[in-house]
């Protein structure tokens, strides 16, 4: 299932999408994208979307200090990016519960999905302890997967 119509994305789940270049930075000697970097451009997509959900929540006044941390990853490789292509990384939302956001994301040039993604995110206090999403952010997610 590497092409983009073949995967649903019409669920209304899909959150966010950014275009990013690939830059000869980005690649190895044979100018295919280093692995390690379908990383960084993932996390891009999930800044993004977070960001976008605070906007959301501009007018909230809060006193906590949270963060979102990654605690599993899983990548899927199917076909590598290229220096100087165009791809789109899709982030989506799949579950709110407790402490846990689970996302899942899909690096795609050309209508083809290159890496799908996994990330489990836990909310984080100032110690860095796991602690529930607040109440507002939790709303915003979920609003985002229905």
């Amino acid at each position: 299932m590497n092409n983009i119509d073949e995967y649903i994305f019409d669920r209304g789940q899909i959150s966010e999408s950014i275009i990013v270049r690939v830059y000869y930075e980005d690649t190895d000697a044979g100018g295919i994208v280093y692995y390690a970097n379908y990383l960084k451009f993932a996390e891009r997509g999930r800044t993004e979307l977070i960001r976008s959900i605070m906007e959301l929540q501009s007018n909230k006044q809060t006193s906590e200090k949270i963060n979102f941390v990654v605690q599993k990853c899983n990548l899927e490789y199917d076909k590598p990016a290229r220096l100087d292509d165009l791809i789109e990384v899709k982030t989506e939302i799949s579950l709110v519960k407790g402490s846990v956001i689970e996302m899942l994301q899909f690096i795609i040039s050309e209508e083809t999905i290159l890496v799908k993604i996994f990330i489990k995110l836990v909310c984080i206090n100032s110690e860095g302890r796991p602690v529930r999403i607040p109440k507002y952010l939790q709303k915003s997610c979920l609003n985002l997967i229905n």
